[in-house]
């Protein structure tokens, strides 16, 4: 007999990689006899899983995110419960870096305006005077988190000569000392970069971090990138933004709430660029988060220590 999970729609990889060795079940829609049977929730498009969930399924032994933060999972609660937690560290780094410089390089060279404007019926003849955006190369870049996405942002801008600003919770005299990265508080690298970028985890500290006074402090011709989580940035405070030339432009991955609401103002600004949460949608490492994902839940289900448990704060 399979054993019984709750889960989003997951996509056939899921089933690939886990042999066939489960019975999902619909998490949204969970049923009383579906809670009971379960053994397992795999948290595949950040569903919340907190106490009350985790009450009515008395027999789950591990939640299963696919990805690494777990701002939508109370840990604290699971751990009261016996539960593990597990996520899926490291593999993603690369994919959500390579992102975050794709924004930030679409937004600062104009690339979805000068698509929209390529293929329209404007286009007749090339006018060297329209879209100039701004330089990126030998530009200043500040990065809020130097974790390890904040680490590979910095090592592809390295390779665009860019000064290197970081504000993170500890400071790393290892990768200032490796990368040539310089350590600011937060005020001086909002007010000397041309582009920010938010790699950091939702947490207390940084939710909401960047709002009206933030953005007074950035450039006028700044570009905020967020690769991080929508509710780091008070989304009123960066319409206002946006719409008074405290910022150039931005480019976000990530919005609060996610998605938007299809008559939000914020998809209307032609200097906004917004992704799906593209983050690490690679093909390479979609595959590495499901396997860990999976591997997580049968090393819980087998009674063995899982590969990337996630522990309460504190």
């Amino acid at each position: 007999m399979s054993d019984v999970i709750l889960a989003d729609p997951m996509p056939e990889l899921f089933a690939e990689l886990s042999q066939g060795r489960f019975d999902v079940r619909p998490l949204e829609s969970a049923t009383d006899a579906d809670c009971a049977a379960a053994v397992a929730i795999v948290a595949y498009s950040h569903p919340v899983v907190d106490g009350p969930l985790l009450d009515r399924c008395s027999k789950v032994k591990i939640v299963s995110n696919h990805g690494v933060g777990v701002d939508h999972i109370d840990v604290a609660a699971a751990r009261q419960r016996s539960v593990l937690v597990g996520n899926t560290p490291g593999c993603l780094d690369a994919a959500t870096a390579d992102m975050t410089l794709a924004l930030m390089l679409s937004v600062a060279r104009n690339i979805v305006i000068g698509d929209r404007f390529a293929r329209s019926s404007e286009f007749t003849h090339y006018d060297p005077s329209i879209l100039i955006g701004q330089e990126v190369t030998g530009s200043t870049l500040g990065i809020v988190g130097m974790g390890r996405i904040g680490v590979e942002v910095a090592r592809r801008a390295r390779a665009f000569h860019m000064k290197i600003l970081y504000h993170n919770r500890n400071r790393r005299p290892d990768i200032e000392d490796s990368f040539g990265v310089q350590f600011a508080s937060l005020n001086d690298l909002l007010g000397e970069s041309d582009f920010v970028t938010l790699n950091c985890p939702l947490t207390e500290q940084t939710h909401g971090l960047i709002g009206p006074a933030e953005f007074q402090q950035m450039k006028r011709s700044g570009i905020l990138i967020n690769m991080a989580r929508g509710p780091v940035v008070q989304t009123d405070a960066l319409y206002e933004a946006l719409t008074t030339n405290q910022i150039a432009a931005a480019g976000l991955d990530v919005t609060d709430p996610e998605p938007l609401p299809r008559d939000h103002p914020l998809l209307q600004l032609g200097n906004v660029i917004i992704a799906p949460h593209l983050g690490s949608a690679s093909n390479v490492t979609r595959r590495r988060m499901m396997q860990i994902t999976v591997d997580n839940m049968i090393a819980a289900l087998d009674g063995s220590p899982l590969p990337h448990e996630v522990r309460p704060a504190g």
